[in-house]
């Protein structure tokens, strides 16, 4: 579900930086991706979490169903990359216990755990993140911005100004010179 790849030592933290302040605990975009995104692809992309949630809503049901299958239908409904985070999760070491202190079990109510503690909090953040790429943008740029290299441009700056002073001074002189030359 969380995209990989890898980025640039210094913008790892760039999204979760950006989103500090919406309590975002993960990070789901890669910084390019949220600069090259268009307003459709983040529209479309938050479609695709609003029915990806709804699929994974249905597995919770079919959990909390009376069913005999209620584990082996849920995981039926399920999104490919969702069963493989929940596989992951029971391949892990049993004594890394979920933040319960009680081991992922492949059962349903295991996987209702899973559900409810890590896909749909997932969801949420995903969501934030996705809305809020226009921050992600924010800080990548200001993260690039080389504040060393300003001092640079500052000083070329002013000299730039002193020559135009200087010559709009000598152009006025010359159109007084031409004023003068004219009007004796």
């Amino acid at each position: 579900m969380a995209s990989g790849g890898c980025t640039f030592a210094p913008y790892q933290e760039t999204v979760r930086i950006a989103l500090v302040h919406l309590d975002v605990t993960g990070e789901f975009d890669r910084v390019i991706d949220a600069i090259r995104a268009t307003d459709a692809e983040t529209k479309g992309d938050i479609a695709g979490v609003e029915v990806d949630e709804a699929i994974t809503r249905r597995a919770a049901e079919l959990l909390g169903s009376k069913r005999n299958d209620a584990y082996e239908a849920a995981l039926k409904v399920l999104r490919e990359d969702t069963r493989q985070w929940w596989a992951a999760t029971l391949a892990r070491d049993p004594l890394e216990l979920m933040e319960d202190d009680e081991p992922a079990t492949a059962d349903a109510e295991g996987l209702y755990r899973f559900l409810e503690r890590k896909v749909f909090p997932w969801f949420v953040d995903r969501r934030k993140a996705l809305l809020n790429r226009a921050l992600i943008c924010e800080q990548a740029f200001g993260e690039a911005l080389d504040a060393d290299k300003l001092e640079q441009l500052v000083r070329y700056e002013v000299h730039l100004d002193r020559k135009l002073e200087r010559m709009l001074a000598m152009l006025l002189r010359l159109k007084d010179l031409r004023h003068g030359t004219n009007g004796g």
